[in-house]
């Protein structure tokens, strides 16, 4: 009989330890750890970024082809390191700072995300002058819904990644 009565109890305090540590889960999988949100929302989330391997082309002047006046190619009859629809660009040049893609190409626009710096995009649209500035249209190849307007002042054409 005390034998049956010392299981039980050994029983009873496995099962208020399992109770515990289940509660304790629970309450970090809800409360503690950052929770995963739609795109847009005003959270903490993750970014992946595509870091293309060097190239021993070397790195022309800042002066992009929108700022010198040149003619934009049609998709896939670009030029190296010439920005058109369908080309991978890199965000350079914000010091930290990422870019805003906004959501039409004009800076009253509201921003939708921030772009970070090496973060590649492809070009989906453009180029469209406003503000003084040219736009360009980019998307995420990894996630779709990373896309908007951004000013080429802070776009690098990169080779295919």
């Amino acid at each position: 009989m005390l034998k049956n009565r010392l299981n039980f109890k050994v029983f009873i305090g496995a099962l208020i330890i399992a109770s515990v540590l289940l509660c304790g889960s629970i309450l970090f999988i809800m409360v503690l750890r950052p929770s995963v949100s739609s795109p847009g929302a005003s959270s903490v989330s993750a970014a992946l970024t595509i870091l293309p391997a060097s190239t021993s082309t070397p790195r022309q002047g800042t002066q992009t082809p929108a700022m010198a006046g040149s003619v934009f190619e049609t998709p896939g009859t670009a030029l190296p390191g010439q920005m058109a629809i369908g080309v991978y660009v890199q965000i350079t040049g914000t010091e930290g700072e990422g870019l805003h893609l906004r959501s039409s190409p004009s800076l009253e626009s509201p921003p939708l995300l921030l772009g970070y710096d090496s973060e590649v995009f492809l070009v989906s649209d453009g180029p469209i002058e406003a503000d003084g500035l040219y736009w360009w249209h980019l998307t995420a190849p990894y996630d779709q819904t990373r896309a908007g307007w951004a000013v080429v002042d802070y776009l690098t054409v990169i080779p295919f990644p």
